[in-house]
């Protein structure tokens, strides 16, 4: 099993070779690939050096599997090149998402599409991964009819030049920037270019990724989108209308029951879901759970997870575990 880690020296890129390593991944040879400047240098994993390889010297290997985290620009051009030698890609960039002939897969939701034809799978955007992982147990119950996001979303989601001006800006110090605008102290409501219709890239991704997904283009969604100077994971405000009544305890069972969640909602105790507590964690937390009470038949409640596991590289490793254990690959 020869495995390529495409982006393999950039934020998600290292984290998706420690989740790799953590969870113990059937690889026999790892294969991480970056830029022609890294070409030579060596990564370690699993106490063995590997020599970091260009793209060509990558797909001439042949791995079974490809997982990528090095942009859309590359992802476009260089995926289909490992599919026609027969390996299996799995994309983090939004390259592929909303190609109709592409499956867009949250396991915990839609892994049960895939099939051994599939040989680019894309992985969604962080924000939709981890409220889908939440709406779908409870879509499966109720039928959602419309979904009201919020996110608040670390600067981690935009990359290392975004940590290094939040912290510069923390000590003073005059540095690149990422962003348009100061972060520290501060919230931009604006992730990704903005669009014709005044939603952003980011907010459009997750209204068309969370029907693709969910397999359901009745579900109507709305969202805005803002970036908040932490680190450690995205938090989302979510308000579901189902079109069938519920119970909030019942909602509380189904949650607690589905894969990939963990309920803190205690909030006599003061507990419920952070990103400092979500960082380096693989579980989507949701908390807060309530009625709306200005709509009979509205949830609202309060989900985490952190965006470079979950919401990037976790999925991904979950795509190609899913694809080892029914032998797609």
């Amino acid at each position: 099993m020869k495995v390529a880690v495409v982006g393999a020296t950039g934020l998600v890129g290292t984290v998706m070779l420690k989740v790799l390593e953590e969870r113990n991944f059937p690889l026999t040879e790892l294969i991480p690939v970056a830029s022609e400047k890294s070409v030579g240098k060596l990564i370690k994993f699993k106490g063995k050096e590997y020599p970091i390889v260009s793209i060509d010297t990558a797909i001439g290997l042949r791995p079974e599997i490809a997982i990528f985290s090095a942009g859309g620009t590359t992802s476009l051009e260089s995926a289909p090149r490992f599919a026609e030698v027969g390996t299996t890609v799995i994309d983090n960039s939004s390259a592929w998402r909303m190609d109709p002939t592409k499956k867009l897969v949250v396991p915990e939701v839609n892994a049960h599409v895939l099939t051994k034809e599939d040989k680019i799978i894309a992985n969604p955007n962080c924000s939709t991964i981890q409220m889908v992982v939440a709406l779908q147990p409870l879509h499966a119950k109720y039928k959602i009819k419309r979904v009201v996001v919020s996110t608040y979303q670390s600067v981690t989601g935009t990359g290392v030049k975004a940590v290094d001006q939040l912290m510069n800006e923390r000590k003073g110090i005059d540095g690149p920037k990422a962003y348009p605008y100061e972060i520290d102290l501060n919230v931009l409501p604006h992730i990704d270019v903005f669009t014709d219709n005044g939603y952003t890239k980011e907010e459009m991704k997750m209204v068309k990724e969370t029907n693709k997904i969910m397999g359901d283009d009745t579900i109507r969604v709305t969202a805005t989108t803002v970036r908040i100077p932490v680190m450690g994971g995205h938090s989302e405000s979510v308000n579901v209308e189902f079109e069938n009544d519920f119970d909030l305890a019942d909602v509380r069972r189904i949650l607690e029951e589905a894969p990939g969640l963990i309920v803190v909602d205690d909030v006599a105790n003061l507990k419920y879901p952070m990103p400092k507590d979500a960082h380096e964690k693989d579980e989507v937390f949701v908390g807060r759970l309530r009625r709306d009470e200005s709509h009979d038949k509205a949830l609202n409640m309060w989900i985490v997870a952190d965006n470079l596991r979950k919401g990037a590289a976790t999925n991904t490793v979950q795509i190609a575990e899913y694809l080892v254990a029914n032998k797609l690959v």
